[in-house]
Order: structure tokens, then sequence, then C-alpha cells
């Protein structure tokens, strides 16, 4: 939703929308004809603005002299827009600066959105200086306790055993498999699905809040009030850690450990100050962020295999490092999760390294 800028004129290069399917081109024709007058849409000017890494997309179609919408086309059976629209709402009502839902046809998968613009958080954050990154990272975590405070959780689904032992078993078929060519013996099948056990535990024992499940520079936007929020469809009941690890430990950037306690610490003391359910002791929260943490990262190694040999998006891979640093620097701090090491560092090729120790 967020490339180049509303306000210059649309190249025509760039603004041939390109439809797989002529029946889905006649539907989306369709529905955007009677809007075109109630928006002052110029239909000439709809142009790609984004994809992700499911099968949605991103359209802007200009609405006068100055301001431009976003359209969410997300075909089904593969998207349902209904989750999205529902949170769109929910955060809407918590005060919190989201796109507004305009106009929808929830059975075909099209939305008409508010345009956040195009200043993502992740290039900003790159181009930062440690001050200027340090304002727009207490940004998010202010957003993020606004978030959890109220966005209410039992308006969402939950985050169940099911979900969070979906989510790791990407790992072995899609990166450990697919990727690497390996095959576990049983021994190992039997560690993996024993440490599993463990993190699953360990997240369903976490107080519950309303959880983005994606609260990364890549899905915050520039904006006023600050920052703008993206790509919350998958938002669940769940552990109250999940989207600091997220915010934290990204898929596009990383940080020193020291500034990660940091903010950490500046999330945990706000959230105390604000009556939510985090640990007392912040040393049990730092755990608690880093094991569920881990379960987010081996997920992700797993999607992005995915993407790669499924969806022919082999650009996500070039970021398997940071997510194999990531874990083999969680697994060797805490004695429980040590045998994950043995499965992990021969397809690494990362040695563990001395961290803050925790345990």
């Amino acid at each position: 939703m967020n490339p180049d800028d509303h306000r210059s004129a649309p190249d025509p290069a760039k603004s041939v929308v390109a439809w797989s399917d002529p029946e889905r081109r006649a539907a989306f024709e369709r529905w955007l004809g009677p809007l075109v007058a109630v928006h002052g849409l110029r239909e000439e000017s709809l142009r790609p603005a984004s994809a992700d890494a499911s099968f949605r997309r991103y359209l802007r179609i200009d609405a006068g002299a100055d301001r431009s919408l976003i359209v969410m086309d997300a075909p089904p059976p593969q998207e349902d827009v209904r989750p999205f629209v529902h949170v769109a709402g929910l955060i809407g009502a918590a005060g919190l600066h989201g796109p507004n839902v305009l106009a929808s046809d929830v059975e075909r998968g099209f939305l008409l959105l508010s345009d956040l613009g195009n200043a993502l958080y992740l290039d900003a954050l790159r181009e930062a200086s440690a001050a200027q990154a340090d304002g727009l990272m207490r940004d998010a975590i202010r957003a993020l306790v606004q978030w959890q405070l109220h966005v209410p959780a039992d308006q969402l689904p939950p985050f169940t055993d099911a979900l969070l032992e979906r989510d790791l078993g990407l790992f072995p078929e899609w990166c450990v498999q697919r990727e690497f060519g390996v095959v576990w013996t049983p021994t190992e099948q039997e560690r993996w699905q024993a440490m599993c056990a463990q993190l699953v535990s360990s997240a369903q024992a976490q107080p519950r809040v309303a959880v983005h499940r994606d609260w990364m520079p890549r899905n915050l936007m520039l904006a006023d009030p600050n920052p703008a929020i993206l790509d919350f469809q998958d938002a669940v009941s769940g552990p109250i850690a999940y989207d600091m690890a997220s915010l934290l430990r990204d898929a596009f950037i990383s940080w020193d450990e020291e500034r990660e306690i940091d903010w950490a610490v500046r999330y945990w003391e706000s959230a105390r100050r604000a009556a939510l359910p985090v640990a007392d002791d912040f040393g049990e929260f730092w755990r608690q962020l880093e094991w569920i943490g881990l379960q987010r990262h081996l997920k992700v190694l797993g999607i992005f295999c995915r993407l790669k040999h499924r969806d022919g998006k082999a650009k996500y891979s070039e970021d398997l490092p940071r997510f194999f640093a990531y874990a083999t620097r969680v697994a060797t701090r805490y004695r429980e999760l040590r045998p994950l090491l043995a499965l992990i560092e021969p397809i690494s090729g990362m040695r563990p390294e001395v961290g803050f120790s925790m345990r």
C-alpha cells in the first residue's frame, strides 16, 4: 500500500494493471463503476501500489487532483477480506491509525480503502540516526500498548495450540526438507516435537491480549498520528509478548541486543503503568518474549522457504540467515531449548555465540 507518491502524475508504463482472470477483471470493473462518481475516482489512474507475500495485491487510484485511494484485490477462495474489515473497525474504535474501509465487496474480495501514503517505517529506520530510530520505535511501542489496551481480544479468534503447531510445522516441511533436502531421523523428530511442545506451552501460559502477529516495521507507516498500521487481518487473541518480539527481531532489519533490551524495558514499564498483564519481573517477560520470538522465527524460516518453492518468490529466502541467527541466539541461551541447536546448525552453518545468559 505504499510505493510511488500518489501526488505525482500516473506513469503510463506503470499504470497497466494485469489480470490473469478475465472474469475477475470484469467483476472488478462492475464493482468499481458505481464508486467512480461517489468518490471522484479517475479510472485511468489505476496502477499497482504493492503486493505482499499472500495472494492479495494493492492498487492505487486517484480521487481528484491531490488525493488517492487504495484498492485491495484479494481473490477468493485464497483470501477472505472479512477479517480485515472487522479488525479495521476495531482499530478505528481504539483510536489507532489504520485504513478506513470506504467500500467493500466481501464476497468477491474487493475493498476501497483510504491511502496511508508511502513512507514505510522500514525505510525510515534504515536511514535514521540512532536518535531518530529511538523516536520511531518509541512511537511504535506507544501504539502497541494502545492496541493491547483498546483492541478487544475477545473479538478476535484465539491463537490455539493447533495454530501454533501449524506455524512451527512449516519449518521442517519447507525449510529443512524442501530448502536443504534434509530428512530427520526418528530421534531428531522426537527432539523437535519435544521442543515444539515446550514452545507451545510457554506461549499459552502467557496472558492473552490482541495480537497483530506482524507488528514489524514493514507493516507500520510514518503518519500523523504515528504510526499507521497495515496488514492486521490475521490478528488473534494470544501471548502478550508476541508483538514486541515481532518489532524487535524483524524480518528485514536487526538491532544490537542492548537496544532490543532497552526498548523491551520501555514497553514493559509502559505496559505495567497501563495495567496490562505483563510479568512482574522483567527477566521473566524477556524470557517470554524470546521463547515466543523463537516460535515466530521458526515459522518465518518455513514461510520464506515456502514462498520460494511454492510461490516463486525467491527474494524472501535472502533473509534466512537473519532468522537462523535469531533462533541460534535464543536456543543457546536457554537450557531447555539447546537441543534445537543440533537440528539447525547443520543447515544454518552457524555456531552458537555467547550472549546475555538467562538460564
